[in-house]
């Protein structure tokens, strides 16, 4: 029996009997089958996952189709039981404004969990303030978009510094803005796909055979990608035909939210190009991994968030408009089957979708503040620079006991190597190296140190 309840002091516990069939996690599948006190589904082949959980972004200036009511709704369908919403201000407005004014939309709309991440359009004081009282814990810098969201890059450098104090996850949109903008009229419309560790349903279920870098499609099953990302921006065609004339008005993206998983396990899973528990971690496990949520989120397991959602591998669905939460969106994935489709979605122990009925209230959904220093992403920092020190202890002791003078290229910036010319014993010259080693100005022990004591 596994027990699952919304938050450690809640009064409300819910039960989730499983016996028999199948649940599956990033790292293992158990032969189970659900059933619980309010929802007994048929037995058979279905899966029981965690609830996907990723990012749903909207920008460019541009009102997409969705708020956070239907797009959470969305979300539901498709399986996703956690968002995070992207946070956008404009330039030089306050960080911290932006994020009430979302907050005070999500909170009486959203139906599923979600938090909130805010891209850093300029250099300013309030991260720091959002990350220790707000809840918030990744922020997202710009390369492109010139001279509206783009940083530059002394300011690039800084916000990735100050995450880093903070403990902070840095989120790069990686393009070259300033090469974008000079060959922008001289070339038209260029197709270029930038992979950054992240892909989208959109880039995943399209057909770009006559694109480059088809190798991209794979990188997903060989664990060079580790999340799928809706970047869920839906328009009308009224919408889009702003650009007619202009291409570059033409606001960004597409609808992806409630096709994420279907996609990945058309493209994946049924190609046999990743098993099931890889489909848990690239749609659920490793984003709540990242974002310090694991494994309240992305695992069924006791004491987790009562998120499943249950998982038919042999279904199918058709994409549409009309199969849609919103009939206006326009997406150039309609008219198109997908097998894989979540028959239930349970989000924090409650029935929310079951069989294309919704029975989740508006604002039902729960803001989830995300802590700091998140271990699957600080712990390999933290170990790669204790590595980097050992190293360099190493070959500066070998220059001790060989008799060699200390090479500059052995110090920190700021320290320099004593004379050539100058004597001094094996155990000064140790006595030397110990000291910076252990206490440089600004060096990567000091660092090391900072972080091991967040």
């Amino acid at each position: 029996m596994y027990c699952f309840c919304a938050k450690k002091n809640s009064p409300w516990v819910f039960l989730l009997f499983l016996n028999g069939g199948k649940v599956v996690n990033d790292d293992c599948t158990r032969r189970l089958m659900f059933t619980s006190r309010r929802h007994r589904p048929a037995g058979g082949e279905e899966l029981m996952i965690p609830g996907g959980a990723k990012v749903i972004d909207s920008f460019m200036n541009a009102t997409t189709v969705d708020d956070f009511y239907s797009g959470t709704k969305a979300a539901l369908a498709g399986g996703t039981t956690m968002v995070i919403g992207h946070v956008l201000p404009e330039r030089n407005e306050s960080l911290l404004e932006a994020y009430e004014k979302c907050r005070n939309s999500a909170d009486s709309k959203a139906c599923c969990d979600y938090a909130l991440h805010i891209g850093v359009t300029w250099w300013g004081p309030k991260m720091e303030k959002l990350v220790r009282d707000k809840g918030v814990n990744s922020f997202q810098m710009f390369m492109a978009y010139k001279d509206m969201f783009m940083l530059r890059d002394s300011e690039l450098f800084q916000v990735l510094q100050h995450c880093k104090d903070i403990g902070a996850i840095a989120r790069v949109h990686a393009e070259n803005g300033e090469l974008v903008s000079e060959v922008r009229d001289l070339l038209g419309i260029t197709v270029c796909k930038v992979v950054h560790g992240e892909t989208t349903t959109a880039h995943t279920v399209l057909n770009g055979m006559q694109y480059y870098h088809q190798t991209g499609l794979m990188q997903l099953p060989i664990d060079t990608l580790n999340v799928v990302g809706s970047d869920h921006r839906p328009f009308t065609v009224k919408q889009k035909a702003m650009g007619k004339d202009d291409f570059t008005k033409i606001p960004h993206g597409l609808p992806g939210i409630q096709d994420r998983m279907s996609v990945i396990w058309e493209r994946g899973g049924m190609c046999g190009k990743m098993d099931e528990n890889r489909f848990v971690a690239v749609t659920s496990s490793n984003a709540a991994k990242i974002y310090n949520l694991y494994p309240r989120k992305g695992r069924i397991i006791p004491g987790a968030d009562a998120d499943v959602v249950v998982w038919d591998p042999e279904g199918s669905k058709v994409i549409s408009v009309k199969t849609r939460c919103r009939e206006v969106i326009l997406t150039r994935m309609k008219v198109c089957a997908l097998p894989g489709v979540p028959i239930v979605t349970i989000s924090r122990g409650r029935l929310v979708y079951e069989n294309g009925m919704f029975t989740c209230a508006e604002g039902s959904g729960k803001f989830c503040p995300l802590r700091t220093f998140p271990d699957y992403l600080y712990k390999k920092m933290v170990q790669r620079e204790k590595g980097i020190i050992s190293t360099q202890i190493k070959q500066n002791a070998t220059q001790v006991n060989n008799h060699l003078p200390f090479t500059h290229t052995s110090y920190p910036t700021g320290i320099s190597a004593p004379p050539p010319d100058q004597h001094c014993s094996s155990d000064t010259k140790t006595a030397h190296l110990t000291n910076y080693m252990t206490s440089p100005d600004g060096g990567l022990a000091q660092t090391n140190r900072r972080l091991n004591a967040k």
